[in-house]
This record gives C-alpha cells, structure tokens and sequence, in this order.
C-alpha cells in the first residue's frame, strides 16, 4: 500500500482525475496551505489533496451572520467540520496538483489546479495551521468490458449533451476528437455530467473503470429522459469544474 501525506482542502463537490479546477483562496487555513505550496520548489509538482464535504460546511463562518444567520463564529483548520473531519468527509478523493497560485494584494489566493490520481483518506492531522491527511493512493483496474463500455457511454452522452444544450448548439465533438482510452472518458463524463455530489462521488470511488462506465450508462439514460421535455439548457464546460467558493 503506497501512502503519502499531503495538505486537505475539502470542497462541495467532487473532484476527478484531468478535471480543471479553479480556486479563490480567502480563508486563511487556505491561505496558509498556499504559502507553504509556494515554498515548493517550481520543478517539483505543488499538490494537495481534495475531498468531497459529507456533513459540514466548505466555508467555515467567520462571523455572525457569514455565511450562514445563524452561524456561530468557528476558527481553526478544521472549522465547518466537527470534533473528527474524517466523519465530515468523503473517504475517497483526488490529488490535485496546482499549475498556478497567484497571490493578490489583498493576501488572497488565486489557484488553478488539475486533479491526478484517486487517494483513500486513512486519518487527518488537525493540529496545525491547515489540514494534513495521510492517504493511500488507489490503483484504477479496468474491470470487464471498459472498452465497449467507453463507446456506449459516448453515445449516450453525445445524446445526453444535445439534450441538454439543444439542437442548435455545438455538439459534445465540437472541440475536436473525443477520447477513446476507457480510463479517460470515464473521468471526463463524470466531470461533465449535470450529476449531484452524491452521484458523483459514488463514480468517483467505482471500483473499477468499467463499474463507473456501467454506472454512467444507466444514469445517462435516465437524465436524458427527464429533460427530454425541459426547455434547452447551457451545455456543460466538458473539462472545468464550478469553481469553489473558497
């Protein structure tokens, strides 16, 4: 089992691996992780890792009536999160590995990060001035199928996304060849779907390539046939996340 230690920054929603992710760093637990990314060198990769939240709250209120009305004032590393953040978060997550932190005058952060590999949260470390977590990186198996699974969940999601955008706008293909390797257009369907955090993390933590593709057909079936009648929609930036409030 190959572990690793890295800073936890933990979101409303799911992060896949070759998912953009776009970050505006104001928090100061996360501004403090960004400094200490900075201190990285700039040939090695800045990486930290990312968490679905199951039960607590992305941004921790930092004064009465922020976010929330009725919050209560919360402080520390592990605000927003209760007395153990493990119970809080989704155990499955995604290495994040950070292209650019571009600190503004103000001290906050602007970040863009790409997810990379899948980890398993083992504990979480709060005793310092951001979350740390111990992590098991998770190997991707194939599964039975993958590569017939692949087509036929890009049939589906190029019926699924003409639903979605309507007819008169671009196609899933308007950006140039879709992929074909398993692995990859199951993270990029996952990503692009208009699915909530619980679908998508359980796609995230499939056990294998084709379990998530299987798992995808059926759910694009079924969103396709709910917004069948629904008026047409935005598509779906097929490769950027919604970026965090944080």
């Amino acid at each position: 089992m190959t572990t690793v230690r890295l800073p936890l920054f933990p979101l409303n929603s799911v992060l896949f691996p070759g998912l953009v992710l776009p970050l505006n760093i104001f928090e100061e637990r996360y501004r403090a992780m960004m400094r200490e990314l900075l201190k990285t060198p700039e040939e090695e990769p800045r990486r930290f890792a990312v968490v679905a939240v199951r039960d607590g709250h992305e941004v921790a209120p930092s004064a009465p009536g922020l976010p929330d009305p009725t919050a209560v004032p919360d402080r520390g590393p592990a605000a927003g999160f209760g007395d153990d953040p493990v119970k809080a978060l989704h155990t499955v997550g995604c290495v994040a590995e950070a292209a650019t932190i571009r600190e503004r005058p103000d001290g906050t952060f602007e970040v863009l990060a790409t997810g990379t590999t899948r980890v398993r949260l083992l504990s979480v470390d709060t005793s310092g001035a951001f979350l740390t977590a111990e992590l098991e990186e998770l190997e991707e198996e194939p599964g039975d199928g993958a590569g017939t699974l692949a087509e036929g969940v890009l049939r589906a999601f190029r019926a699924y996304q003409k639903r979605l955008a309507g007819a008169r706008e671009g196609s899933l293909s308007a950006g140039g060849e879709l992929p074909d390797e398993p692995s990859v257009v199951s993270y990029l369907v996952a990503a692009a779907a208009m699915l909530d955090t619980p679908a998508k993390q359980r796609l995230l933590q499939a056990p294998d390539i084709a379990s998530r593709l299987r798992d995808e057909l059926k759910l694009l079936r079924a969103e396709t046939a709910i917004i069948r009648n629904l008026p047409s929609l935005p598509a779906a930036e097929l490769t950027r996340g919604p970026q965090s409030l944080n």
